[in-house]
C-alpha cells in the first residue's frame, strides 16, 4: 500500500475548524504555488506577445493586444482554480496534479479559439498557440520544482503535511504507520491511534511512537484533542459500515477529513476503479497486463531506444573499454549468468569493475555482508578495481546492457535481474518478478539501489510488475538520471 491508495471518504464544509497550524503551512504552500504559476504564465504570454503578433492573420474586430494579454492570464488563472488545480487533496502527490493543469489550459485553449470563432474576433494563432505551448510546459516544470521541494521539507519533518489520527485494530494501524513512514514525502504524518479497546493504565499506552488517544468510542473528540486533520481508517471487524457512516456525519462539523486505507496494497491507481453499487463503494481492480498490445509496443520502444543509444554512445563505450583494459589485467567485459522472463537464464553484460578472480575471493568476504536477504553488498569491496569504482560510482558499468535490451533480453525498465542462486530460494510470492523483463534501471534504482534492504528491494520489484506502465516507464527513466547524479546507494 502507498499513500495514493487512502480513498478520501468526505470532508467538512467547515474549514475554519481545521487545526491552525495545518492550515498556516497550507495557506502559505498553496499562495507561493499561485504567485509561482502566475509569473510562469505572465512570462509564457510575454514569450506568445512577443513572438505571435503580426503571424495570424486577424479578421473582424482587433483587441487590444496589451488587453488580450492581461486577460489571458486572468482567465489561465482562473481556469486552473475551476479545474481545483488548487485543491490540497490533488497538490503535493500523485499524477492528478499535473493532468489537472494540462486539461485546465487545453480547455481554456479551445474556449478562446470556439469564441473568437463564433463572435467573429480576431486573436492570432501564433499568439495562442505559442503563450499555450510555452505556458503548459511552465506550468507542469513549476508544479515538479515546487512538489520537490515540498517533499524535501517533509522529509526533514517540516512543511505542510496532513496530521492524521489512524484508526483501526493494532496490528493494521501499525501496518499504516509503516506504510506512511515509508514515503514521508507524501505528507501523512500520524500522530496519534484509535483501536477498538484501551486499557486502563497509569502510563499512556503506545503503539511504536503512535500515542493510543481513544477509543473507537470518541473517534472525533480524539481528532480535535491532538490536532489531527485527517481520520484514516484501516481494517476492523468493529467498524462496520454504519459505524463507519456515522463517523462521516460526525466528523461533518468538525473540518476533519476522513479516508479509507483499504486492505489492498502496493496497487496503483490506474488499475483502480471505484464504482457504487447497491450503495457500496466497490473497488474494481483490473488483473496486471502481461502480455498484449501494450506489451508489444514496449518491445518496440525498449530495442529501437536501445539501437539508438548504442549508436550514439559508442565513443563513450570505445574510452570505458580502452580505460577498463589498461587499469588492470583481464577482459574488458564481464558476463555474468542472470534469471529472465519466464525463468530462462540469460548472460548479462557488463564492464568489468572488479579483479578477475572475484568469484573466488566472494567466500572469504561472505561474512562482512552489509545487507539483507539473498543479496551480497560491501561497500568498501577490495575486489573492485579502481576504474571499476568510479564506473561503478556513475552506473557506467552497466551500459553494455543496453545490448541485452537489443536482443531482447532485457528491458530498458524493469525488476532487477537476478541471479540463479537467488531464484532457487525464492518463493512464491517473490517468483513473481519472473512475469516480466528485467530491466537496465526500475523502482530499485530510483529508490537507493544498494542501500534497499531485501525487502524493499522485493517490495518495489512486484509492485512494478503488478503495476507497469509506459507512462510510468517513462517517469523512472527520468527519475534515473537524478538517482545516477545524485550517487545514492551505488557502490
Amino acid at each position: 500500500m502507498n499513500a495514493a491508495m487512502l480513498l478520501t471518504l468526505g470532508r467538512s464544509t467547515a474549514g475554519g475548524l481545521s487545526p491552525p497550524r495545518t492550515r498556516a503551512a497550507l495557506r502559505s504552500y498553496l499562495r507561493a504555488l499561485l504567485a509561482l504559476d502566475t509569473a510562469v504564465l505572465s512570462l509564457a504570454v510575454l514569450v506568445g506577445y512577443l513572438a505571435g503578433f503580426g503571424i495570424g492573420s486577424p479578421g473582424g474586430t482587433e483587441l487590444p493586444h496589451i488587453m488580450l494579454a492581461s486577460g489571458l492570464v486572468l482567465a489561465w488563472l482562473v481556469s486552473l482554480k475551476a479545474f481545483r488545480c488548487y485543491d490540497d487533496r490533488v497538490v503535493g502527490y500523485g499524477a492528478d496534479e499535473y493532468r489537472r493543469v494540462s486539461v485546465a489550459s487545453l480547455r481554456l485553449a479551445g474556449g478562446i479559439v470556439i469564441a473568437g470563432w463564433v463572435l467573429d474576433v480576431g486573436v492570432p494563432r501564433g499568439f495562442l498557440i505559442i503563450s499555450f505551448a510555452t505556458g503548459v510546459v511552465g506550468l507542469e516544470l513549476a508544479r515538479f520544482a515546487a512538489r520537490k521541494r515540498l517533499h524535501r521539507f517533509r522529509s526533514r519533518g517540516r512543511g505542510w503535511s496532513r496530521k492524521v489520527l489512524a484508526v483501526g485494530d493494532t496490528a493494521h494501524v501499525l501496518e499504516l504507520v509503516h506504510t506512511l513512514r515509508r514515503e514521508p514525502y507524501a505528507g501523512y504524518q500520524v500522530v496519534g491511534a484509535c483501536i477498538p479497546d484501551v486499557l486502563l493504565a497509569p502510563v499512556p499506552q503506545r503503539l511504536g511512537d503512535v500515542p493510543v488517544v481513544g477509543s473507537f468510542r470518541g473517534i472525533p473528540a480524539a481528532a480535535t484533542a491532538i490536532g489531527a486533520d485527517t481520520v484514516a481508517v484501516t481494517a476492523s471487524g468493529e467498524l462496520t459500515a454504519t459505524r463507519l457512516r456515522r463517523l462521516g456525519w460526525q466528523l461533518e462539523s468538525t473540518g476533519v477529513d476522513l479516508v479509507v486505507a483499504p486492505a489492498l496494497t502496493d496497487v496503483a491507481g490506474p488499475r483502480i476503479h471505484t464504482r457504487p453499487v447497491a450503495g457500496l463503494p466497490l473497488i474494481h481492480v483490473e488483473a496486471p497486463e502481461f502480455r498484449g498490445t501494450r506489451k508489444l509496443v514496449k518491445g518496440l520502444v525498449d530495442r529501437a531506444c536501445a539501437l539508438f543509444a548504442l549508436t550514439l554512445l559508442l565513443p563513450l563505450l570505445i574510452v570505458i573499454a580502452l580505460t577498463v583494459l589498461v587499469d588492470s589485467r583481464g577482459p574488458v567485459l564481464f558476463r555474468q549468468t542472470r534469471v529472465g522472463q519466464g525463468g530462462r537464464e540469460f548472460g548479462v553484460w557488463k564492464f568489468r569493475t572488479m579483479v578477475v578472480n572475484a568469484d573466488a575471493l566472494l567466500a572469504e568476504l561472505a561474512a562482512q555482508n552489509e545487507t539483507d536477504g539473498l543479496l551480497f553488498k560491501l561497500r568498501d569491496d577490495p575486489r573492485v578495481t579502481r576504474v571499476g569504482r568510479l564506473l561503478r560510482k556513475w552506473s557506467l558499468d552497466e551500459l553494455p546492457q543496453l545490448v541485452n535490451v537489443l536482443f531482447g533480453q532485457m528491458s530498458l525498465v524493469g525488476p532487477r535481474p537476478p541471479l540463479p542462486s537467488e531464484v532457487a530460494r525464492y518463493d512464491g510470492d517473490v517468483a513473481r518478478r519472473l512475469l516480466v523483463k528485467p530491466g537496465m534501471t526500475g523502482l530499485w534504482q530510483i529508490s537507493g539501489r544498494s542501500d534497499l534492504s531485501w525487502e524493499d528491494g522485493v517490495r518495489l520489484d512486484l509492485y512494478y510488475v503488478e503495476n507497469w506502465s509506459l507512462a510510468a516507464d517513462l517517469t523512472i527513466l527520468w527519475k534515473t538520471f537524478g538517482a545516477v547524479v545524485n550517487r545514492r546507494g551505488a557502490y
